[in-house]
């Protein structure tokens, strides 16, 4: 199933999530929580890398990169909850460390909030 991915835009909606659930790990925090008004066909998820805390843009763009491929692969393989938005902000760990550990965790912090 190819499902339509959509990034969150309103800053109300990043504030509301920041206050919902989350779940940490040495390379993410995952923000995850309802919203009022979503579409339950679409998956609303966004990336957020931090200037201060990663660095220059290629560097942030290579970890937003990482991160949606990682996602597309977990819709193929597992079920998510479209009920839920995401919010994932990424940490410095994940620049230099491999793609397939970073997998394996995300996976893992996925299979838990499902």
């Amino acid at each position: 199933m190819k499902s339509k991915i959509v990034a969150l835009s309103k800053s109300e909606d990043f504030k509301i999530l920041l206050k919902k659930k989350k779940i940490s790990n040495k390379y993410s925090t995952i923000f995850f929580g309802n919203l009022k008004g979503k579409n339950k066909k679409k998956l609303n998820i966004s990336f957020v890398t931090k200037k201060k805390q990663i660095g220059n843009a290629v560097k942030r763009n290579k970890i937003k990169r990482r991160l949606r491929n990682i996602l597309n692969e977990l819709i193929k393989k597992m079920s998510i909850n479209f009920n839920y938005s995401y919010l994932v902000i990424a940490k410095i760990t994940m620049l230099n460390n491999e793609y397939a550990i970073i997998k394996e965790t995300l996976f893992q912090d996925f299979k838990r909030i499902n």
